[in-house]
């Protein structure tokens, strides 16, 4: 008489954990938005991002340098704790594939390199000696905001915009460089021997390209000849509906994106109605 092994119940119990965390940590894993885990751990990316800015003004660090460490240090460890947690939770992504493969996917990505590179900077605070290395860990930890996004469906919206229309804004990029080059070279024939200290060349002549065309105009570079006012001002009309063809690209390939998820999740089509029995 032969009898059928199950799995163990100790398994199928941690089994089921791994899949309850990874459903509170990954949003795509649920149809509706922020767990409250995810919740907790957004309040603590912006509560550590705003701990590291605090800690470049020089004025506080008398004061509260070593609490500013001690804060870091356990907001290392968390972050750490999740990082760990998440890289466990991966092969919940596929669950039919290889553990370590999907574990071995997860580390490659962007989003894990970013966490990575955070969790360091955090744990190596202490070790910072130089300037130099203090502003790059910083840094690193600033870039925790970058999980933010991945805890929002919008980001992956947005992601999506971007993929779907990325000729459109390649091509629109292309002519906004190409207008800039224009406009640089054509003040620096007009205004080129006038003002030489400011468009005495064409790499001089982009800082006013630049500042024109994103209609930001700092003032401090201008044309002063007739000739280059002219110029100028063509290029400033020109660029208005330039900078915004991006813009309008982006935004109807975000609705766009926005509409099709909407399709997916939430639309079902309606049953309808038999028609009455007829006798």
């Amino acid at each position: 008489m032969t009898t059928r092994h199950t799995d163990a119940p100790g398994s199928q119990a941690l089994g089921s954990v791994r899949r309850r965390l990874y459903t509170a940590l990954d949003p795509r894993a649920r149809s509706t938005g922020l767990s409250p885990l995810n919740l907790v751990l957004a309040i603590l990316i912006l509560s550590a991002t705003g701990l590291a800015i605090a800690e470049t003004e020089p004025t506080l660090l008398p004061n509260y340098g070593r609490a500013f460490a001690r804060a870091e240090l356990v907001f290392g460890v968390l972050f750490a704790l999740e990082y760990a947690v998440r890289l466990w939770t991966a092969p919940e992504r596929n669950p039919g594939g290889a553990a370590w493969r999907e574990r071995l996917r997860f580390l490659i990505t962007p989003a894990a390199l970013i966490d990575l590179v955070a969790v360091l900077a955090s744990l190596a605070v202490a070790g910072g000696s130089s300037a130099l290395l203090l502003r790059l860990v910083r840094l690193g930890r600033i870039l925790r905001l970058a999980k933010l996004g991945r805890m929002s469906r919008a980001m992956g919206h947005l992601l999506e915009a971007l993929n779907s229309r990325r000729d459109e804004l390649l091509l629109s990029l292309f002519a906004g460089l190409l207008l800039m080059l224009v406009s640089a070279t054509a003040l620096y024939l007009a205004e080129g021997a006038i003002q030489p200290d400011k468009f005495g060349s064409i790499p001089r002549a982009l800082w006013w390209s630049v500042a024109t065309m994103t209609t930001i105009g700092y003032g401090d570079v201008y044309p002063i000849t007739p000739l280059g006012k002219l110029l100028a001002s063509i290029a400033a009309i020109s660029s208005i509906g330039l900078i915004a063809m991006p813009t309008g690209i982006l935004a109807a390939a975000f609705s766009d994106a926005v509409q099709r998820h909407r399709v997916a999740l939430g639309a079902q089509p309606q049953r309808s109605t038999p028609p009455p029995e007829t006798r």
